[in-house]
Parts: structure tokens; C-alpha cells; sequence
């Protein structure tokens, strides 16, 4: 999720999943001080990047907020999808969204995200989604916690209100776009984890 900027509407109090077998599905989006879901045409343009069909993949959605990106991933075909969300006020929304749709591959989580990557198992994720709130100014140690999580070939989304500098080492930016104030890049590993991590983590 992300914190709108000064001067801009307010948030939908709603969104609807773009693809996959939850297709037009509403989430309901909590009235919550600088909260607003991923704008629909950059998920749509994400999920486009990524191929419309995640089959079997294991996604982390580490600042779930509405969940609408985690939840479009299990859409379509994750095998696992865990969604991270700090403010316990969101979780009973995401648990509801959870059941009305039997989504069994999606485990709901009340988490500091960085904290709880940072613990993590490495090489554990197809793909991490990283929308962190604007106005803490995380994105780039979010970015660094992630990259562990990546198995060889993975992805990381990062959502941001600036663009990246410089893709970090052993990566490469695969796609990015400007959409308003939104920034949105997606950065593929193309080294071992190990190479990222110099301990060894445990499960949380």
C-alpha cells in the first residue's frame, strides 16, 4: 500500500482483482489515514510483465494493506501467498476477503515486514511485493531485506514515490514505469542468494 500524495483525491474504497480465477472480485479498501491501494493499471501492467499465469509460484506481499496484490497473485495460480500487515485494524478486512473466497493458498500474517524478512529463510520466493507506506522512507531497506527471500531467477516489485537509482547488485530492473506519482519497478536476481546473504536464516 501507499500513502497518497497532498493534494490528490482520496482512495477508493474499493478495488476490483484484474485477472485469474477471482476476476473482477471487490476488496473493500479500509478507511485508513494514507492508505490506497496499487492503482489498477499498474498491477494490471505488473501482472502483464510477470505472465498472467504464476502457477505454483510462492509470492510474499510484505506491506499487504487492502491485500490487493497478494491476492491477485493467488488469482492467479501462486501456490503460496503470504501477506504481511503491521496495522491489526487491516487484518480482520484481509482475513474476511480470505474466506469469502476460500483462498486457501493465501496465510494472513500480523508482521513488522522488515523484521520478519530479515529472519526469513533465504531462497524461499518466486516473487516479493514491496509497497511500502511512502512517508516512512523504507523502500530501499525493504528492497534489501527481499533479495535474500528470491530464489536464482526471482522477482521483486518495489512501489515507490521516486524512481530507483540504481538497480542493487546482483540484480537487473526487468521492467519500470511512471504512472502519476507512482513508480513501480520490477527487478529480477540473477545470482545465488548467497551471494546476498551472508548468514544463514530461520524460519519464521
Amino acid at each position: 500500500m501507499v500513502t497518497a500524495p497532498t493534494g490528490r483525491s482520496g482512495p477508493p474504497r474499493e478495488v476490483r482483482l484484474i485477472g485469474g480465477a477471482w476476476k473482477r472480485t471487490k476488496l473493500p479498501v479500509a478507511d485508513r489515514p494514507g492508505l490506497r491501494p496499487t492503482p489498477d493499471r499498474v498491477r494490471e501492467t505488473l501482472f502483464n510483465w510477470l505472465g498472467q499465469d504464476l502457477d505454483g509460484w510462492r509470492v510474499l506481499d510484505a506491506f499487504a494493506g487492502s491485500g490487493a496484490l497478494g491476492f491477485e497473485a493467488a488469482s492467479r495460480g501462486a501456490a503460496e501467498v503470504v501477506l504481511l500487515e503491521f496495522d491489526s485494524t487491516l487484518l480482520p478486512g484481509l482475513h474476511a476477503v480470505q474466506q469469502r473466497l476460500a483462498a486457501q493458498a493465501v496465510r494472513i500474517e500480523r508482521a513488522d515486514a522488515l523484521a520478519w524478512m530479515r529472519r526469513a529463510a533465504p531462497a524461499r520466493f518466486e516473487l516479493v511485493l514491496l509497497d511500502p507506506p511512502w512517508e516512512a522512507r523504507i523502500g530501499a531497506a525493504a528492497l534489501t531485506a527481499a533479495l535474500p527471500l528470491l530464489v536464482p531467477g526471482g522477482f521483486v516489485y518495489l512501489e515507490s514515490d521516486a524512481a530507483l537509482d540504481d538497480a542493487p547488485a546482483g540484480t537487473t530492473v526487468h521492467r519500470h514505469l511512471r504512472a502519476g506519482a507512482v513508480y513501480a519497478h520490477l527487478l529480477r536476481l540473477n545470482s545465488a542468494p548467497s551471494a546476498l546473504t551472508g548468514a544463514t536464516r530461520s524460519e519464521p
